[in-house]
């Protein structure tokens, strides 16, 4: 189809108000992350503390993801995401105006801000109920593509820390999520063919479905490797090659960017050539790339290029599996984006705490890196298993009109 035609196929203003309610939430999910490195010398943490700090958020996330994604069915996405965003403020205001002075504390503070990651939950189904079979790749990769927020955390909060102190970093984030609920506010609609509401049971009879349980699996190791990288990266930077706080930030978020532009490039790779064609080729590439990360480059510059290329793939099959999601599961796509939502953060967390523990235990981050690289190739071959019955039952064109 032209381009134009998708962009007169759904709601635009209510895809732009999802992309920047899921950029600015996304920022503040892994805000400790960036901030990790002045957190940690004032609070004289060790590197699996460090790891665990920044990896708290990104569970807290993934398990209020199937919240949401529960509350999305039954008050619709804008009222969740209304609920998901003042809770998310409440949490920076007392991180700003408290007293955050223990690593239990921090620990509270990124539960709250797991709110946060639940966003991703709320802003897809309200994107995707508005758009048919055909651009929903393209119509949630932009969605998606709110990823791009957790590089902005990157890139200006271990500056703004230097210059005003990292609490009150925390209240700076205030402004920009202020102006986020007021578009959000304005401008968001929930469409009008939404499902009807389900029983608890009826959730969690999806779990039953085995094809759940592999795109949990497939998101938790493309999603949960970009949101663990971006928590981490900023303190791996900085004690692998002894960059500065605003270096490592800077580095971070030149991988982040690149990760997080090309999930709409992911979904609309995968609305011409097929999901499964896309995801199979991004694990390739994601493999061999953390596996490279993982012998510990010399050059700081090598390292980034590679940590790039790695975070390309792995933001391209953030965009090919939700391109495939609701080809699967139209009817419960605000549980199921919860719950492979879910999955990805699973992941996340595993990557950010496993690299703190390997680092305090091994005194490297090979371990870490080496054993994710072996998940792309284990969901390499899953994908290999099921693509065969996927193409042939609800993939087929008897039954979608979209690539599978």
């Amino acid at each position: 189809m032209q381009k134009s035609s998708f962009w007169k196929a759904g709601h635009t203003p209510t895809l732009l108000a999802s992309f920047l309610y899921f950029d600015l939430s996304f920022m503040v999910w892994v805000l400790l992350g960036p901030l990790g490195i002045q957190i940690s010398k004032d609070l004289a943490l060790t590197p699996a503390q460090k790891g665990l700090m920044v990896a708290t958020p990104l569970l807290a996330g993934a398990l209020l993801r199937i919240v949401m994604g529960v509350l999305v069915d039954h008050l619709k996405p804008k009222k969740a995401g209304l609920i998901g965003q003042v809770i998310v403020l409440a949490a920076l205001c007392w991180a700003w105006l408290g007293s955050i002075a223990s690593f239990e504390t921090m620990l509270v503070l990124g539960m709250l801000l797991g709110f946060a990651g639940a966003a991703f939950a709320v802003a897809l189904p309200l994107a995707s109920r508005w758009y048919p079979p055909e651009h929903q790749g393209t119509a949630l990769g932009i969605a998606g593509a709110g990823n791009s927020g957790t590089a902005f955390a990157a890139l200006f909060a271990p500056g703004l820390a230097i210059a005003f102190g990292w609490q009150n970093v925390f209240g700076l984030c205030l402004i920009p999520l202020g102006v986020a609920l007021a578009v959000y506010l304005i401008f968001a609609k929930d469409a009008p063919s939404a499902p009807a509401p389900k029983m608890l049971t009826e959730y969690l009879a999806v779990l039953k479905d085995k094809d759940a349980w592999w795109f949990m699996f497939f998101y938790s190791v493309t999603f949960g490797g970009f949101s663990g990288l971006a928590s981490s990266l900023t303190i791996y930077f900085n004690t692998q090659y002894g960059l500065s706080p605003v270096t490592a930030g800077y580095f971070t978020a030149g991988c982040v960017f690149a990760g997080s532009l090309v999930r709409p490039l992911g979904g609309r790779i995968a609305d011409r050539i097929g999901g499964i064609k896309t995801l199979s080729i991004m694990y390739v590439g994601a493999a061999a790339f953390l596996f490279i990360a993982s012998t510990g480059l010399q050059s700081a510059l090598a390292a980034v290029i590679v940590f790039v290329l790695a975070m390309l793939a792995l933001g391209t099959g953030n965009g090919a599996v939700f391109q495939l999601v609701p080809q699967r599961f139209r009817k419960e796509i605000g549980v199921m984006t919860g719950l492979v939502g879910m999955a990805g953060g699973v992941g996340g967390f595993y990557l950010a705490s496993s690299l703190g523990y390997s680092k305090q235990v091994t005194g490297s981050y090979q371990l870490g890196l080496t054993i994710f690289a072996a998940l792309a190739v284990a969901a390499l071959l899953g994908l290999s298993a099921v693509k065969t019955r996927w193409r042939t039952t609800w993939g087929s064109a008897a039954m979608t009109s979209a690539r599978i």
